[in-house]
């Protein structure tokens, strides 16, 4: 069984990048400010207070990410409140929230919510018809998970 999410033609959009990923997020977003002006962008906090610098839009603002703004991004795709994320990482380099990290990844994909990981997959998202438009996302009807039984308590 599954549930409809309806995604409005205005998109919530999550940013967010690595240290070493924030020069290419900020020139992937310079390209793509026509399209990102129409939507809400949320970002994690030094790459949101670049983003408004460099673009001049409205970026609702959180945590830097080892400060928690990873997990803020995450509890807001569960709630419903991103429809999708853009978080250009870094494979290269260790990061010391790495578990919020991939916690993150998993409630996109939990939740059922486009992600890219990178300038290319970005690039192949916002572009896409389906970006002006409602849209019906389909997730698992978390009901009989929510309310199953627990033994041995």
């Amino acid at each position: 069984m599954q549930t409809k999410i309806q995604m409005d033609r205005i998109k919530k959009i999550a940013l967010v990048a690595h240290d070493n990923m924030k020069r290419d997020l900020l020139e992937w977003a310079k390209f793509n400010k026509g399209t990102l002006a129409t939507h809400k962008i949320y970002a994690t906090g030094t790459t949101g207070s670049l983003l408004e610098k460099e673009l001049g839009l409205k970026v609702h603002k959180l945590q830097s990410g080892p400060l928690g703004g990873d997990m803020q991004i995450g509890a807001k795709i569960a709630e419903d409140e991103i429809d999708f994320l853009i978080f250009f990482w870094d494979p290269l380099e260790p990061q010391p929230h790495d578990p919020d990290v991939k916690a993150l990844l998993r409630m996109a994909v939990v939740w059922n919510i486009p992600f890219a990981c990178n300038r290319t997959s970005a690039d192949f998202i916002i572009s896409s018809p389906l970006m002006g438009k409602d849209y019906a996302r389909l997730v698992p009807d978390f009901e009989a998970y929510r309310t199953r039984r627990i033994e041995n308590v």
